[in-house]
């Protein structure tokens, strides 16, 4: 555990923050070597399969993790305030939330699966894959959802270290069982979803058993157990707030893409690897702006208000000294990056041109994060959904304003506008509503 509202700011935060970074960068290696063994061994077909089935559960495991940081913000508070009594009730709230949800998306998604996919106009010959992908993949939703409720609850009392342990071994685990099922054992997608499936089981089923054996503030009696309506209906009310902040950026960027395929294969693919190497560049500043959510909860909960304003200035201080090192990394790198996902002159040569523009505006992200942390750290869930709405919608319709004449260069422009905007508002909400509770 790990109390945050003792000793030093900046060294809470940062140590907090490590842990939270290898979490993520083994959760987007988790997904691509899924994707590698089955294009390796399966087939384009069984690629294109599970790429199809890809955004549908992001959206859902998006949806999962968003009600689970909602939690994860209430059972900090009460961490921070020694309210321990609360902080079981409200894992108690969670599991029944969770668990409820989760089980509604199985019986939904088996049914739907087919409709779903129809609406994406899926090609016939890559539909039966999909379909036994997604449907498999739909089995092993409770344990997803089990993993995140733990992962928050271990999270909330500063243990960042445990659940990302757990992570890493159910990643090499599936990993393993990826090369046993669908290059030993020639069971094509299905062997691909069965070992996600069975990674989930494990790392749930770690995750449940340490916290009963070794973590008595988060050991669940049989009192415990029932749940309770009221800290249930807080629970909904803050985490789908962050739900659905968390799915509203994909939900944009699939619309950005559908502009971006209007231009040509070139384009598509410039834009592709761009997204990959981004999604692996921006990991640090996402995971300073979690860190500093669950800092804020536990000295809020603590009445602190003189260590809430530090963590807010030292975090958005380490977001900024982040910009300044991975503005230089895209600098100097960004060719041979590109390079490992295309050979092309024309999609090197517009990814490049991107990342020219785009390396100078990463300061941008890193104080929207960070800004995002502390607000959904104070418990204004609402205003993170609305920010985050703002933000993209300015990036769709600058993106539709210049990606005809500018390409993807365009969509550098478009994010900085949307990351400004979404500044302003959050100044201004900073301004009227947070600072007189922190001064």
């Amino acid at each position: 555990m790990r109390d945050m509202v003792k000793g030093g700011v900046a060294k809470n935060i940062l140590s907090f923050t490590v842990p939270l970074v290898l979490g993520n960068l083994f959760q987007l290696t988790y997904n691509a070597v899924d994707s590698m063994i089955v294009g390796r061994f399966a087939g384009d077909g069984a690629l294109a399969a599970v790429g199809t089935a890809d955004p549908v559960m992001n959206l859902l495991i998006l949806g999962i993790t968003g009600l689970c940081i909602g939690a994860g913000v209430l059972m900090s508070n009460a961490f921070g305030a020694k309210d321990y009594g609360r902080l079981k009730k409200e894992l108690a709230a969670m599991l029944a939330l969770g668990m409820g949800l989760s089980g509604a998306i199985l019986v939904l998604g088996l049914c739907l699966a087919r409709p779903i996919f129809g609406l994406m106009r899926v090609p016939g010959e890559v539909l039966p894959d999909a379909l036994r992908y997604m449907r498999v993949i739909f089995l092993g939703m409770p344990f997803t959802c089990l993993y995140n409720i733990y992962a928050a609850a271990l999270r909330s009392i500063g243990d960042a270290r445990t659940p990302t342990a757990f992570l890493a071994a159910s990643c090499v685990m599936n990993g393993l069982l990826d090369i046993l099922f669908v290059s030993g054992f020639h069971w094509g997608v299905t062997g691909a979803a069965l070992a996600t499936v069975l990674a989930a089981m494990a790392s749930a089923g770690a995750c449940v058993v340490y916290t009963c054996r070794k973590v008595e503030l988060l050991r669940l009696d049989r009192g415990d157990l029932r749940p309770d309506r009221a800290l249930v209906a807080q629970t909904v009310r803050y985490g789908a707030a962050t739900a659905l902040q968390q799915c509203s950026q994909p939900l944009g960027k699939l619309f950005i893409q559908g502009m971006v395929n209007t231009l040509g294969v070139s384009t598509m693919a410039a834009f592709n690897a761009v997204g990959k190497i981004e999604d692996f560049a921006l990991v640090p500043e996402r995971s300073v702006a979690n860190a500093m959510t669950t800092f804020t909860a536990q000295n809020d909960g603590a009445g602190r208000r003189d260590r809430v304003r530090q963590g807010l200035i030292k975090g958005l201080m380490l977001e900024l000294g982040y910009f300044v090192f991975i503005c230089i990394v895209i600098l100097w790198l960004h060719r041979p990056m590109l390079g490992l996902f295309s050979t092309e002159a024309a999609t090197l040569a517009e990814g490049s041109q991107y990342f020219r523009v785009m390396a100078f505006f990463y300061w941008l992200p890193a104080l929207t994060n960070g800004v995002q942390g502390f607000f959904r750290g104070m418990k204004h869930m609402k205003i993170t959904l609305a920010l985050t709405l703002t933000q993209i919608s300015v990036r769709v319709l600058v993106t539709w304003l210049l990606l005809g004449n500018l390409g993807i260069t365009g969509i550098a422009y478009a994010c900085a506008a949307g990351w400004t905007a979404m500044l302003i508002v959050a100044g201004i909400y900073f301004r009227r509503a947070v600072y007189p509770q922190i001064r």
